[in-house]
């Protein structure tokens, strides 16, 4: 069954590649090409929802018969949504607000086929930070791993160096909670290879 069932990643994203295949899902890669835009008021879990569904939505409409994987990750510390960094000085500004404190880094997934939303969901871990001195924030900066990610460091890189503490799932952190995303491909009949 899993043979006529074609799955596409609606991401460019090199860790929600590396973690669905290491998952065991066969799949192709279609960027959604969905801006992300954070709407006026917008709860956090209600915008990464919004993004995973959008991007998994517009892919699923341009291949009716696949089921697209739409995901979209965010951090939230102290009610701020922390996005993928502008620039140093934005990467700078969220480290020095993550620095010594616990936040929360949703990720939402959504499923899709012809354009219709099957399945979706936001989840959540926590996330502490060890106090960063300014120098060293400054050396991470250098290595340019934060410009790609939201809230500007990467669990799976160097910036793992900075978590005393996760609570819940890392993959969620990385950028897909592929327990989640496994388990909901395999109730529309994708089976692992």
């Amino acid at each position: 069954m899993s043979d006529s069932i074609k799955v596409i990643l609606a991401s460019a994203s090199p860790r929600r590649r590396q973690l669905l295949a290491a998952a065991g899902i066969q799949f192709e890669v279609i960027e959604s090409m969905v801006p992300e835009q954070h709407a006026a008021g917008e709860a956090p879990r209600d915008y990464a929802l919004r993004m995973a569904r959008d991007k998994a939505a517009a892919v699923s409409s341009r291949f009716p018969d696949a089921i697209a994987v739409g995901a979209d990750t965010i951090v939230v510390c102290e009610g701020q949504i922390l996005e993928k960094p502008a620039d140093a000085n934005d990467a700078r500004r969220m480290l020095a607000m993550l620095s010594g404190r616990t936040h929360t880094v949703v990720t939402a997934f959504a499923l899709a086929r012809g354009g219709n939303i099957l399945e979706s969901s936001p989840v959540e871990s926590r996330v502490t930070f060890r106090k960063l001195g300014d120098a060293e924030i400054d050396a991470y900066i250098a290595t340019d791993e934060p410009y790609d990610k939201a809230g500007a460091y990467g669990i799976q890189g160097v910036g793992n160096g900075f978590i005393s503490q996760v609570e819940g799932s890392r993959d969620n952190v990385m950028g897909l909670p592929t327990e989640h995303v496994v388990a909901a491909l395999a109730r529309f009949g994708v089976k692992r290879v």
